[in-house]
């Protein structure tokens, strides 16, 4: 233990949620790691050094800029010392300290200065520096975290990571590096918390959507008509189906086994594209997958993702296969090339990348800021504090006349700031804040004179408006007169104000927005809920403050899902703990707590926005559903959510799915039955006078079977099939449950653990953990999905199967979860609960021939959900 650590001491008393996570911190450091998430406002600085004084032991404090990383000094003095500083401490990590305050880029820079690794490593053991605290640890997805996985693999840490977001939607590289140095999340302060401690406001989020213009609406349109038309024509292009049946895959598929099990999706795309254009596919083609004479498989409809997956392999992945018919892989490079569906080596039909650029700039969202502007300024009066952050400056549009607006085609600060100023009330209350350029209205002057000199800076009037002056700072730096412009907006000089993410979006504290409008498209879970806490803080000057934050969408015309931009919104929100809109409010993350519609066409987008911007003007009410959804949980508990599919109504889907089958056939039969036996008796009267009852008996059996074996087959195939789909998923749970136990993944009693699956809304599934800690549910959560999803590349498959089930062709796959996945004897254990809850099953090792076989069949059965949203984590306050 470190002596100069034990002087250390927190000097006031700790919040409830920081108290509840510290009580367990002694389990969860068990394995050497600490990973927890913490929103803004929730005090993780503080956390942190907590943490490491437990610990004890030497640390190397590091975080993403200067400013954050003087921060972590600050809050040790102010915070854990009471008469006199603690001295024993740096900021240089080549000459470390008991704890040293350091940044990612400079230890990057130290670890590049050692030519001899092993000399870098040796480093930190002789400074036997053994905690590394990793702030704002989502930054690691970039390529500072080399020289620490470097570290790591080297030494033994404890590793304490805290963020206020994972990167969920980084790449699965990116990821697995994330979590791999980080660890599994071991706990979660949540946002519910801070509101209840009035340590972040009540808020909620809104999204207005806007229609494009006409001329992006014909771009669309005329797009997906080539898009279609080529469709159509290569389903009857006899030249590139005899391509296809003569590929290598297709033509003899037992010479290319290896390459058939590592690309099934290219495999799949090849038949279901055969299949679409009516070409009989050769069962025998099939049988070297392990489908025998029998079997059937249901092809999914030949979309946009599949001819992609299949010409993205055609042109680019196994185009150096493809030589000997280079000149005809050619002609349809240009073709495609025509389309612009193929650029950079990648091919996109769907459009993601042409439309979705084209729809994220769209000039309508100017329209947009400025309808929101005007509502919330008409809500709020005098107490409104909006700002509008965008990632582009659009420099070029400075000195645009208010004639010619109509002429600005892209989105970005300077277009925002013509609009505001052109279309909205009080102009001088309008500002501009970015890394090059700020704007402020002269007669807020005198405020700017109470800050600072004004011989500090220039003022120069825009030529369009000299009313407006553009500041530019005389030898101070940027971050001078961003504390200046802030200050200004927080003293109600500036009631409006523009700026970029990138000089706003993180770190930036103004506490006073009420009103943030996030007009950025290019953004991760990362940054856009960075972004979002500067609205979701506390204002001490405003103790009744609500935060209105509002997302942007420009709907795609051609799609009634709202297109490529709605989707966005709907991942970015999976990272947003919020209220919904329901009546009985609850807590969750997610788009559905909006209460959307699921199709949004585009004659009912200013109908929805009306109601949106009404709603938004209650912001009483946004009080009163936090506060009753708060008093209706605890924490916040991780659900796993199987989505409802299929295209039927929901009564009929829900016969099928989520009823027992058997019981509607049986209430079918029971009043067939009477039907017929009426029917069958009268007609057959005559027969028991001349034959007796005995053949009058086997006469009415041989008819119900001729009249009811089929149905009576069909509904008990389907029972065997589905039957009660929310209790075989928690029977699934259960079986996950038990094995997490045997393993000792639990680190609570498991008789304190029980599992909960239940129907909601339309007919999702819905399964949970009530008892667990933040830890055990994320291991829970984890492997079901993994259990339910389309079948990846598994080393253990689990078959639910009988003779019975192979002779009806009703055997069900599943991937054994990961984390049992990567030894025989875990996997043992998992299929030892299987079978106690689930019946008979065989385990199947993936990584052999046969069992590689079997994997490309379970892939195919998968194949019709490839794209398909099967299930989702669902966070909820319960």
């Amino acid at each position: 233990m470190i002596k100069s650590l034990d002087t250390l001491e927190f000097k006031f008393p700790w919040r409830s949620y920081q108290a509840e996570l510290l009580k367990h911190f002694n389990s969860h450091i068990e394995d050497n790691h600490f990973h927890v998430i913490a929103p803004p406002g929730s005090g993780k600085t503080i956390l942190g050094i907590e943490i490491l004084r437990k610990l004890g032991k030497k640390t190397l404090i590091l975080a993403p800029t200067l400013t954050i990383r003087n921060q972590w000094e600050d809050r040790m003095q102010s915070f854990f010392t009471e008469t006199s500083n603690f001295e024993a401490f740096s900021f240089d990590v080549k000459s470390p300290s008991d704890i040293t305050f350091s940044t990612y880029q400079s230890l990057h820079a130290f670890y590049k200065t050692f030519e001899d690794k092993n000399d870098y490593y040796q480093f930190f053991k002789t400074h036997n520096i053994e905690t590394l605290v990793l702030d704002e640890a989502h930054h690691l997805k970039n390529a500072w975290w080399t020289c620490l996985m470097d570290l790591k693999k080297n030494s033994v840490f404890h590793i304490i990571a805290l963020t206020a977001t994972p990167p969920y939607d980084s790449s699965r590289i990116e990821l697995s590096k994330y979590f791999n140095l980080c660890g599994e999340v071991d706990d979660e302060i949540a946002v519910p918390d801070l509101v209840r401690e009035s340590d972040l406001c009540p808020h909620q989020d809104y999204v207005y959507f806007s229609k494009p213009e006409d001329l992006e609406i014909n771009f669309i349109v005329d797009y997906r008509r080539k898009i279609a038309d080529f469709n159509d024509e290569i389903l009857k292009d006899e030249d590139f189906i005899s391509f296809l049946t003569n590929h290598r895959f297709y033509k003899n598929p037992n010479w290319h086994l290896d390459e058939l099990y590592t690309d099934t999706q290219y495999f799949s795309a090849i038949l279901i594209f055969l299949n679409a254009c009516g070409f009989e596919i050769d069962h025998q083609k099939l049988e070297v997958l392990g489908f025998e004479q029998k079997e059937m498989i249901q092809f999914p409809k030949l979309d946009l993702q599949w001819l992609g997956i299949l010409f993205q392999n055609l042109l680019v992945t196994d185009r150096e296969q493809l030589i000997e018919q280079e000149a005809y892989v050619l002609t349809l490079e240009k073709k495609l090339r025509r389309l612009n569906v193929f650029e950079k080596n990648t091919i996109d039909f769907v459009g993601e990348q042409l439309l979705y650029k084209s729809l994220s700039n769209s000039p309508s969202k100017l329209k947009s800021i400025v309808s929101i502007v005007n509502a919330e300024r008409e809500s709020l009066k005098t107490d409104l504090n909006c700002v509008i952050l965008t990632d582009y400056i659009r420099k070029e549009f400075l000195n645009i006349s208010s004639e010619k607006i109509d002429d600005i085609n892209k989105i970005g600060v300077i277009p925002i700031f013509q609009y505001v100023r052109h279309c909205c009330d009080k102009p001088e209350e309008l500002a501009v804040l970015s890394g090059s350029i700020v704007i402020i209205h002269k007669s807020i002057l005198k405020a700017f004179e109470a800050i600072v000199s004004l011989d500090d800076f220039s003022f120069s009037p825009l030529e369009i408006d000299a009313s407006f002056l553009l500041v530019t700072a005389k030898g101070k730096s940027k971050n001078s007169i961003v504390h200046i412009i802030t200050q200004l907006f927080e003293n109600g000089n500036i009631k409006v104000l523009i700026g970029t993410k990138s000089l706003l979006g993180e770190g930036w504290d103004a506490p006073s927005i009420n009103s943030l409008i996030l007009a950025s498209f290019i953004g991760s879970f990362v940054s856009s809920n960075q972004m979002r806490g500067r609205a979701i803080r506390k204002d001490l000057d405003s103790p009744d403050k609500t935060g209105n934050i509002w997302h942007l969408a420009c709907v795609d015309p051609t799609n009634l899902d709202g297109g490529k931009e709605v989707d966005t919104l709907k991942r970015r929100f999976e990272a947003f703990v919020g209220v919904t809109n329901s009546t009985i409010p609850y807590i969750s993350n997610g788009f559905d707590r909006l209460n959307i519609p699921e199709k949004i066409p585009v004659e009912s987008i200013e109908t929805l926005n009306d109601s949106t911007l009404k709603r938004a003007t209650n912001r009483i009410l946004i009080s009163e559903k936090w506060n009753n959804a708060i008093g209706k949980g605890t924490k916040l508990t991780k659900e796993v959510k199987v989505l409802k599919t299929g295209n039927l109504p929901y009564k009929k889907q829900q016969q099928i799915y989520y009823f027992d089958a058997l019981r509607f056939f049986v209430v079918d039969l029971f009043f067939a039955f009477m039907l017929f036996y009426v029917e069958f008796a009268i007609e057959s009267f005559n027969l028991i006078l001349q034959r007796g009852l005995l053949y009058f008996i086997y006469a009415f059996l041989a008819a119900f079977v001729a009249g009811f074996g089929y149905k009576f087959y069909k509904a008990l195939k389907l029972y065997l099939r589905h039957g009660y789909l929310y209790k075989k998923i928690g029977k699934m749970g259960l079986a996950i449950l038990d094995t997490l136990n045997e393993l000792s993944y639990l680190t609570s009693t498991r008789n304190a653990i029980t599992v909960n699956s239940h129907l909601v809304g339309k007919g999702d599934v819905v399964c949970n953990l009530d008892g667990a800690n933040a830890f055990e549910n994320s291991l829970f959560s984890k492997a079901l999905t993994q259990l339910l999803e389309p079948i990846d590349s598994p080393r253990y498959l689990i078959i639910k199967t009988s003779a019975f089930r192979k002779r009806l062709d009703i055997e069900n796959f599943y991937a054994i979860p990961e984390i049992f996945g990567d030894k025989k004897e875990k996997a043992l254990v998992f299929q030892k609960h299987w079978s106690h809850y689930l019946g008979r099953n065989k385990l199947i090792y993936t990584r052999n021939i046969e069992g590689r076989k079997l994997l490309l069949k379970a892939r195919l059965f998968h194949v019709y959900n490839a794209f398909k949203e099967v299930t989702k984590e669902v966070m909820v306050w319960k």
